[in-house]
């Protein structure tokens, strides 16, 4: 394989993913396709016509030429629309249908990995149009493939994969967005510390330090005297972050000290993908 080193991992997230969600759905009957998942108003079709379509644009294939009925109401800004296009254009197709495009393009994408020789830094077109380095179109990838592949878990009830390589990205990336979310998002003060403590089967204890400016950094040293500290299971924790369930929906799995107040704030501000 020509792909970067620096790449290597964010291939193998994706490609372990890919594989459980083609797992997941090949043995699935018509009506198990239509089952509700965690993604907001996404079906298991749906979910899997997001990633079919994502793949497809990774490989340069044009976007389908389609209107999106006005009854979507779910769909309010052009970031949505943008996404559900590629889900709402295979609305009507067939399980066989589904099954055989998703390993046509997996098949594609993989042979497209194989040959990839270009630098992370290379310019590519990303969503909407706007211009990303390949690092981060294939991280953004193996996040995405992951986060839905647990959609698909929890909706036909197979759990799994909690901790496999793209949990790792996942973590990654979300913890990189946690300062904002304190320190902007929930306003916490100046000069205080919030600790972020996640069990289970990704495993992590970070705190958010905020400056005297209000800028906030992350890292893994304990405080001592925090202004708020959450403790939650990484499920949980994935789950707020993507927007998959409410901090009122994950209460009894969230235990929180501190200011009632912050911890509120945080809370309803963890949710970071759009």
């Amino acid at each position: 394989m020509s792909l970067h080193p620096s790449l290597q991992s964010y291939a193998d997230a994706w490609t372990h993913s890919i594989e459980a969600i083609t797992e997941l759905v090949s043995p699935l009957v018509e009506g198990e396709w239509n089952r509700r998942t965690p993604c907001p108003a996404w079906s298991v079709r749906d979910v899997v016509s997001h990633v079919i379509g994502m793949e497809c644009e990774m490989l340069g294939d044009p976007r389908p030429i389609h209107t999106l009925p006005r009854d979507l109401f779910h769909v309010t800004n052009e970031h949505q629309r943008y996404m559900e296009m590629q889900v709402d254009v295979r609305r009507h197709h067939t399980a066989p249908e589904m099954t055989a495009e998703l390993e046509y393009t997996i098949i594609r994408r993989m042979r497209q990995l194989r040959n990839e020789s270009r630098e992370p830094d290379a310019k590519v077109r990303g969503p909407l149009g706007r211009e990303e380095t390949l690092e981060g179109a294939m991280r953004r990838r193996a996040f995405d493939v992951w986060v839905h592949e647990q959609d698909l878990r929890t909706a036909l009830a197979q759990p799994g994969n909690l901790d496999s390589p793209g949990a790792y990205v996942v973590r990654d990336a979300l913890l990189e967005a946690l300062p904002k979310v304190v320190a902007k998002d929930a306003g916490a003060s100046p000069n205080s510390a919030v600790v972020v403590d996640v069990h289970g089967p990704v495993e992590f204890l970070r705190t958010v330090r905020v400056d005297a400016e209000g800028r906030g950094s992350i890292d893994g040293a304990p405080s001592l005297g925090p202004a708020a500290a959450l403790n939650l299971d990484w499920e949980t924790y994935v789950r707020l972050a993507c927007g998959r369930v409410t901090p009122e929906g994950a209460a009894d799995r969230i235990k929180t000290e501190g200011d009632p107040a912050l911890t509120s704030a945080i809370l309803n501000s963890f949710a970071v993908t759009p």
